[in-house]
């Protein structure tokens, strides 16, 4: 056979040749999504990371598309296993969690579908562990909630132009293990446990974000104990 005939006869062989699997997305590889449509994903390269890359993703025809990605912020402390973590460590809890409301010191953006609730002068978030009210949003501030120990949330215009409650130690909360984890605007530099995001993409999150569609957001890193493939 001449040469140039074995080269095109090894040309067609490679045509035919079957390739490897499609690759998969990474809310294939996880465990849980949360079982809606809709996920967020932020990831960081190792525990000690400050920053990230935060993904959010749309389920369509059995298979997660990814809809956006951006760079993320994680805590100064980088990122601890949710369940192990400790208030006032700087550090972001990894798990999955569902996204209880949102709110800001801005308007929602037109098209804003989850429930938003505006930031006024009396709006605070109680950190206090000896308050009843802790973690919790209050309007106004109760007597037993400290205001050394709460976030007076109008004081973070920027951060919380607009801004997601992270279902973090939420539904039952557990004294000391933290409160007030947000995903909101980008501050000048890492974050005290929340995970921030360019102003553009909060606005993209809140009009993207469906309540119907049951949204979650998973925290964690690339590999290792806190790994987004086991939640």
């Amino acid at each position: 056979m001449r040469l140039g005939a074995v080269a095109l006869a090894s040309a067609s062989l490679l045509a035919l040749a079957p390739g490897g699997p499609p690759q998969r997305e990474l809310p294939e590889l996880m465990s849980d999504t949360g079982g809606g449509t809709q996920l967020i994903t932020a990831q960081a390269p190792r525990g000690s990371a400050t920053s990230g890359t935060l993904s959010w993703w749309d389920r369509r025809d059995g298979r997660w598309v990814r809809a956006g990605s951006a760079t993320a912020r994680f805590g100064a402390n980088g990122l601890v296993e949710g369940g192990a973590r400790r208030q006032g460590t700087n550090t972001t809890p990894t798990g999955l969690y569902d996204l209880p409301y949102a709110f800001g010191t801005s308007p929602a953006p037109d098209g804003t579908a989850v429930p938003y609730r505006p930031v006024r002068q009396d709006s605070w978030w109680c950190q206090d562990n000896a308050s009843r009210s802790y973690n919790r949003w209050t309007e106004p501030r109760p007597a037993d909630c400290r205001a050394t120990e709460s976030e007076h949330l109008v004081a973070y215009e920027k951060q919380y132009a607009h801004a997601f409650v992270i279902g973090f130690n939420y539904a039952r909360p557990v004294r000391g293990r933290g409160a007030g984890i947000f995903l909101h605007v980008n501050g000048s530099g890492p974050t005290a446990g929340c995970v921030s995001v360019p102003a553009d993409t909060m606005r993209r999150l809140l009009t993207w974000a469906d309540p119907a569609r049951g949204p979650h957001i998973a925290i964690g890193t690339a590999s290792g104990p806190t790994a987004l493939t086991r939640y």
